[in-house]
């Protein structure tokens, strides 16, 4: 079975393509770079993300991360460029269009050569600036092969999965298009919506806000011009989930406005369950966990001493949120660890001198 030796052309410098060069790089693959916009092309390169592609350059696997509209054209110029030597792969949020647009350009030798793939990560930040070796460490990475594929092109994709620390996950480009429609462009445009509620909002109703509006709207803040690519590509399985949204919202509104109480309790309740479905770290099940509450005075060095204590401890941060207190330069810090860690946490943090709150 072949492997990835590289080099590796990535065409498109932002974000995501940056991030596949450096990591790349990290692992010592050759990289070429190839963007049609000389300044993005020169950041990636200052970044160490690689070289220019120049004539003569043969790599082995190209990874197209170009806009969503263009995506088609830049997939199916490299498999007429390349010839037979070249696996073709992308990072596109949407599989199936692309696929079906290019097998009307290319016969079905050099579609072989082509899998769809798709890293479930990214930032509401753009550019080679944003680009991180680090992005895809422990992230799911969708690889999408069609029928005639290569089996030797999907295991140089996963290679390239592999050496970007993602964790492959095989479906078909349809399936693909179901599950982001459900897990990543339906929480896009809800958190739209709910932003879009505040464009208007009175400064004192905008004083009120807490941690809450600000998870829930925070990918909001990604750029428009892209997402509507995204969802332009994907709308018939954004359709079905936006459907299905308004049928539970028509329930809310029913449940609310005639004060159903055990039907609104229901749908409460299964946005519990759903919480609780969302796999844990590294695809593993979801494990208990508890919140433990600190405050933090605003200065420099206080978030590092807090986080060195709970190392001094023995436990690991699942995660951390930070709500900052409008009214006193402090800092309310929700540090997520493991059920069982919690009070060990918070008796250790307390002799620390920390002020906690239960």
């Amino acid at each position: 079975m072949a492997a990835l030796t590289g080099p590796v052309l990535v065409v498109g410098t932002g974000l995501l393509g940056t991030s596949v060069a450096l990591a790349c790089r990290r692992a010592g693959v050759e990289t070429l770079l190839a963007d049609v916009s000389p300044e993005h092309l020169r950041t990636a390169s200052g970044l160490g993300a690689g070289r220019p592609m120049t004539e003569g350059d043969r790599p082995q696997l190209v990874v197209v991360a170009v806009p969503p509209a263009h995506l088609a054209d830049a997939i199916g110029d490299a498999l007429l460029t390349f010839g037979a030597d070249a696996v073709v792969t992308d990072v596109g949020s949407v599989k199936s269009a692309p696929l079906r647009e290019v097998a009307t350009r290319v016969d079905p030798a050099q579609l072989s050569r082509y899998v769809g793939s798709h890293p479930m990560a990214g930032s509401e930040r753009s550019g080679p600036l944003a680009a991180s070796d680090a992005l895809f460490d422990g992230r799911p990475w969708a690889v999408t092969p069609h029928e005639g594929a290569d089996p030797d092109a999907v295991t140089v994709v996963e290679d390239l999965v592999a050496l970007c620390g993602a964790v492959p996950v095989r479906l078909d480009p349809d399936a693909h298009d179901r599950a982001v429609a459900r897990t990543s462009h339906l929480p896009h445009l809800v958190a739209v919506l709910v932003a879009g509620r505040l464009a208007d909002a009175p400064p004192e109703h905008l004083a009120l806000s807490g941690q809450g509006v600000r998870d829930v709207t925070r990918i909001a803040g990604s750029d428009p011009a892209l997402w509507q690519q995204i969802v332009s590509a994907n709308s018939a399985a954004v359709l079905g989930v936006l459907g299905e949204m308004r049928d539970q919202l028509d329930a809310l509104i029913g449940a609310v406005g005639e004060d159903r109480r055990p039907e609104l309790e229901r749908l409460l309740e299964r946005g519990v369950t759903g919480t609780r479905a969302i796999p844990g770290k590294h695809g593993a099940p979801r494990q208990p966990t508890r919140s433990v509450f600190v405050s933090v005075p605003d200065q420099p060095g206080e978030l590092a001493r807090l986080f060195a204590d709970c190392g001094e401890a023995g436990v690991n941060i699942e995660d951390v949120r930070i709500d900052h207190d409008p009214g006193r330069p402090v800092g309310l810090t929700e540090l997520i660890v493991a059920e069982g860690r919690a009070e060990p946490l918070l008796e250790a943090l307390e002799s620390r001198g920390w002020t906690t709150h239960r």
